[in-house]
Order: C-alpha cells, then sequence, then structure tokens
C-alpha cells in the first residue's frame, strides 16, 4: 500500500517502512507525528478512499542539508556579497498508513526463489 502526503509545501509517495526527507516539523528523535493532509491512496493500480485517513510516522533525527554558497555580484561596481545558508530537515520513518502496519508490508512481500 502506498500513499501520497503533503507536507513542507511538497508532495511525497510513502509505503509503510520508507524513510523520506522532509521540510522541518517541530518534534523530538523518537516522537511519532500524523501526517493528515494526504492526497491519493492505493495499492497496486486500485486506488482508495483518503477520507479520515492519516499516515504515521516516527522522527528519526532533526537534521541540517548540505551548505548552499549564495554569492551575489555587480561587475565593475565594488559589490560583492557571500553568504552560506544549511536549510533544517527531519528525517521521517513512516510507520503506518492508516491501520495497514510496516511488519505487515515487509511479510507480504514476494521471497525471491534461488537459481
Amino acid at each position: 500500500m502506498f500513499a501520497i502526503v503533503r507536507t513542507g509545501g511538497k508532495q511525497y509517495r510513502v509505503a509503510a517502512g520508507d524513510k523520506i526527507v522532509v521540510e522541518k516539523i517541530a518534534g523530538d528523535a523518537g516522537a511519532t507525528i500524523a501526517l493528515d493532509d494526504v492526497l491519493l491512496v492505493g495499492e497496486g493500480a486500485e486506488l482508495k478512499s483518503t477520507a479520515g485517513l492519516t499516515v504515521s510516522a516516527e522522527i528519526i533525527a532533526q537534521a541540517k542539508a548540505d551548505k548552499v554558497i549564495v554569492f551575489k555580484k555587480r561587475r565593475r561596481h565594488n559589490y560583492r556579497r557571500k553568504n552560506g545558508h544549511r536549510q533544517q530537515h527531519t528525517i521521517l520513518r513512516i510507520t503506518a498508513i492508516g491501520d495497514h502496519r510496516a511488519s505487515e508490508a515487509r511479510a507480504e512481500a514476494p521471497v525471491p526463489a534461488e537459481a
């Protein structure tokens, strides 16, 4: 089962057990949050209703992205500005989509046959 959720102005396709990096969400590592803005839910090619459905996730860590250098220059005016920026983000582990948990998703996955 998969879902498309919106958080931080972006959309993410998630399944139970996935890890995603999103814009900063308030909370400490180990806390559980609910992503309420579910846009689409499906299993294979079949779509399901999103009415009242939430995606629960566990916060793994609060971190910062790599530094981005912002350099501004105007030629022939002796104008140079150099700034750095590190965006804060949150790393989430999706634990459940509605009542569909991560352990069930792993149990349903087919086991590859050895040759």
